[in-house]
C-alpha cells in the first residue's frame, strides 16, 4: 500500500501543474483581450475628439476659421447665438492611468488634436483606415496622434 501512495502524489502534482499552466494561459488571454478592448476604445474616443475639432474649425461663424483654445470650447461653443456642442462629453484616455489626454497644439497654442500619454506598445500594428495610416507600426500609444488638418477644400 505504501508504494502506491507515492504514485497518487505524483499524479496530483502533475494535475496541479497542468491547472496552473492553464490558469496562466487564460489570464494572459484575458489581459490581451482587455488591452484590445481599450485599444478600440482609444481609437473611438480619439476620433471623437478629432471630429469635434474638425466640426469646430469648419463650422466657424464668419470666414475666420480657427482651432479651439481649450477642450472646453468643444463642449460648449459660445461663438454662436445658439451655443453648439461639438463634443458630447469629455472622454478620458482609456490607456492612461489618470485618463488624461495630452493636447497637441499648433504654433498659435490652439488645440489641433489629442494623443494618449501611454508608452505601452500597441497590439494593433496594421489595418488602419486611410485617415489613420500614420498609426501603422507605431512603437507606443503616444505615437497615435488624433490631429485634424484641414484639406484644401475646407
Amino acid at each position: 500500500m505504501r508504494q502506491q501512495g507515492g504514485f497518487s502524489y505524483v499524479i496530483v502534482m502533475f494535475l496541479v501543474a497542468a491547472l496552473s499552466l492553464a490558469s496562466v494561459r487564460a489570464l494572459e488571454n484575458t489581459l490581451v483581450a482587455e488591452q484590445r478592448d481599450k485599444e478600440e476604445e482609444l481609437l473611438w474616443r480619439g476620433m471623437a475628439y478629432r471630429e469635434a475639432i474638425r466640426d469646430y474649425y469648419v463650422n466657424a461663424p464668419g470666414s475666420a476659421q480657427s482651432y479651439p483654445e481649450a477642450v472646453s470650447e468643444l463642449l460648449y461653443d459660445g461663438r454662436f447665438t445658439n451655443p453648439r456642442r461639438h463634443l458630447r462629453k469629455r472622454y478620458g484616455d482609456p490607456m492612461a492611468p489618470d485618463g488624461e489626454w495630452e493636447l497637441v497644439r499648433n504654433e498659435d497654442d490652439r488645440v489641433i488634436g489629442v494623443r494618449s500619454r501611454s508608452n505601452v506598445r500597441p497590439i494593433k500594428r496594421e489595418g488602419f483606415s486611410d485617415d489613420l495610416a500614420s498609426f501603422a507600426n507605431a512603437e507606443r500609444y503616444s505615437d497615435w496622434q488624433f490631429i485634424y488638418v484641414p484639406k484644401a477644400k475646407e
